[in-house]
C-alpha cells in the first residue's frame, strides 16, 4: 500500500502529535518514513537608537533550529522501535513536503490540521491547504487538536 510517508514537523505539540501518527502508520505497514522542517533564514535585527556594539547585527542560525527539531522528531520515533530519515529545507513547509515527497517516491503526505480552522488560513494559506493542492500523492491530514 504505501511504501513511503513523508511527515513534517515544526516542533509544536501538534506537530509531534502528526509525527507520532505517521510513525504509527509507517510501522503498521513497514514503510519508510521521512521527517521534514523547512525553514527561512533570520535576515537579522538592529536596535533603534542603540550604541553601535549594541546596534550589531544578530543573526541566530534557523538551520542549527531546524536540525534539532527534526533530530528530536526523529529520536521520539526511535524510542518506539522505529527508524526515520530526516530532510531540512530552506523555504516554505508546504513546499518543502511536496519536494521531498517527490524526490523519495513518497506515496502519502501526513499533516497536521493546524491553522485548517482559522481565518488565517483564507490570508497566508494553510499548510495542510497548501499540500493538499499541490501534492501528487496521496494525502492524509490529521486531527490534531486533541490531547
Amino acid at each position: 500500500m504505501y511504501q513511503s510517508i513523508v511527515v513534517g514537523t515544526d516542533g509544536s505539540e501538534t506537530a509531534k502529535r502528526a509525527v507520532k501518527e505517521a510513525a504509527a502508520l509507517a510501522k503498521a505497514l513497514g514503510a519508510q518514513l521521512h521527517i521534514v522542517a523547512a525553514y527561512e533564514p533570520v535576515r537579522g535585527a538592529r536596535f533603534a537608537r542603540a550604541p553601535d556594539a549594541a546596534a550589531k547585527i544578530w543573526a541566530p542560525l534557523p538551520d542549527a533550529q531546524v536540525d534539532a527539531t527534526v533530530e528530536q522528531a526523529a529520536a521520539t520515533v526511535r524510542v518506539s522501535g522505529f527508524e526515520a530519515k530526516t530532510h531540512t529545507l530552506r523555504g516554505d513547509a508546504a513546499d518543502a513536503l511536496v519536494e521531498v515527497a517527490a524526490k523519495v517516491g513518497a506515496e502519502l503526505i501526513v499533516v497536521g490540521n493546524q491553522g485548517m480552522h482559522s481565518a488565517r488560513r483564507f490570508v497566508m494559506g494553510s499548510v495542510p491547504n497548501k499540500v493538499s493542492h499541490k501534492a501528487r500523492s496521496s494525502v492524509l491530514i490529521v486531527s490534531t487538536d486533541r490531547a
